[in-house]
């Protein structure tokens, strides 16, 4: 019998996440600035964080914004604990590895938050929503992409993370199986008036929150909208519907 986690990680903050994927910090900074921390938070990526590092981070938070630190870490369980570490005494508000680095990675890393004695959550990647069935069969994974997203979100569960990163259409089983306190964060959101660009399987924010969706990330419909604030204040007004 596997075993289940109670994970008390309840967030009444925003449900919107807005992706900053920006080359260099003051592109980040005065896109930042065209929103309210009080309607969303912030996903700082691979991109943002590698051009300005910490600095970034420190910036968003005196803007007032909770910071989504984005990195997906996968690495051996020393030096992916010692990387998560690093991220909690940033103060960020949730940082994320991938789940596929296994049970000693996962626990190694919800350790170091624990130690860290910060509020950080840690979630843990399931499989990217840029990918379907036959991207995993060309990894040489057999298994039916549904049961992989289960069998990783089972493993995050049993290692105390506080929640994934899944698809839309997962989130509802995510509720079934491990409860409302375990965070479901999906990207893949797309406004309906919108274009899917490389992400797959999306869902509208209405969608994705009726789906069960504790949180949803949405990047270019708004950081590429004519009026940023107003399209962010448009996903807002469709989740609270």
């Amino acid at each position: 019998m596997t075993k289940q986690v109670t994970t008390t990680a309840v967030d009444l903050g925003p449900k919107l996440i807005v992706a900053l994927d920006y080359p260099d910090a003051n592109s980040a900074l005065t896109m930042a600035k065209q929103l309210s921390p009080e309607f969303c938070r912030v996903k700082v990526g691979k991109e943002l964080f590698t051009a300005s590092g910490p600095h970034i981070v420190e910036q968003l938070q005196i803007l007032g914004f909770d910071v989504f630190l984005d990195l997906k870490y996968h690495d051996i369980p020393n030096t992916c604990a010692g990387a998560v570490r690093a991220a909690a005494n940033l103060g960020v508000w949730m940082v994320n590895v991938h789940a596929q680095g296994g049970r000693r990675m996962m626990e190694a890393a919800k350790n170091a938050i624990v130690s860290s004695n910060t509020n950080t959550l840690l979630i843990a990647v399931t499989v990217l929503t840029s990918m379907q069935q036959e991207d995993l069969s060309g990894l040489g994974i057999a298994i039916n992409l549904d049961q992989y997203v289960a069998t990783l979100a089972q493993l995050a569960n049993e290692c105390g993370l506080d929640g994934v990163v899944c698809s839309a259409f997962e989130a509802s089983s995510m509720v079934n199986r491990f409860g409302s306190n375990f965070l479901r964060v999906t990207p893949g959101v797309r406004p309906s008036n919108s274009v899917k660009g490389d992400q797959r399987r999306v869902m509208t924010p209405a969608e994705a929150v009726n789906a069960g969706s504790s949180h949803i990330v949405v990047g270019r419909p708004i950081t590429q909208a004519d009026d940023p604030g107003e399209a962010s204040a448009a996903v807002v007004a469709e989740l609270s519907c």
